[in-house]
């Protein structure tokens, strides 16, 4: 009888190449934090106000994903924190192998906190760890509160939720309430931060619980 050939799975591949990551970073005391949400909904003026609010606090590196320019990573630069640019060229979602080749590129003896913005996509990048601590889902006002019926598979996955925008609710037909009640059925351990990167209001709560998480880690 013919031996059959079994090939790993890619996932179990790139699953592989994640635990190398998160080993690495765990090594630097490095809280990797996966950033993921559609396009538009804020995550790069997350990243921004969060090296804004945690300046002196921690230092922080950001990895930033998306499929071609350099304009976020641009932004990021002008902060003077340390970033690199993923282009996947059409791929929908980061994967563990181009974020260890980006980590090869980061100073991370001086880090404490990296972000890694996942390509603007709710469904790919829940599939492919990078070798991230802490998985966060970023929505906006201006999507609609029925985002977690609509993509389940992000919004059980993530330890916490940003809600973004807020400073719109007055001028969006959006069900705050709705919004938060869909997140507690489908992931009660899940963290709700509502904020507005625009105004800065709710951003200091956000921050001091990624510092606290870091600080677990330190321990």
């Amino acid at each position: 009888m013919k031996k059959v050939e079994v090939i790993t799975p890619i996932l179990n591949a790139n699953d592989l190449v994640a635990q190398e990551n998160q080993n690495l970073l765990k090594t630097h005391g490095i809280l990797p934090v996966n950033l993921m949400a559609s396009p538009g909904a804020g995550k790069t003026s997350l990243v921004l106000q969060t090296i804004k609010a945690l300046q002196g606090r921690a230092r922080l590196g950001v990895v930033e994903g998306d499929i071609a320019s350099s304009i976020d990573s641009d932004k990021v630069a002008a902060t003077h924190t340390p970033v690199v640019q993923i282009n996947t060229g059409g791929e929908c979602h980061l994967d563990a192998l181009t974020v260890q080749k980006a980590l090869k590129a980061l100073p991370l003896s001086s880090l404490d906190i990296l972000l890694i913005e996942n390509v603007g996509n709710l469904i790919c990048p829940v599939e492919f760890r990078l070798g991230e601590k802490i998985r966060v889902a970023i929505a906006s006002v201006a999507e609609g509160d029925d985002k977690p019926y609509k993509y389940p598979g992000i919004f059980t996955s993530v330890h916490a939720v940003v809600l973004n925008k807020i400073d719109l609710l007055p001028y969006v037909d959006f069900d705050l309430e709705a919004m938060r009640q869909a997140i507690k059925r489908l992931n009660p351990g899940a963290k709700i931060f509502e904020l507005s990167c625009r105004t800065g209001e709710g951003v200091t709560a956000w921050a001091a619980w990624l510092e606290s998480q870091w600080k677990v880690q330190e321990k």
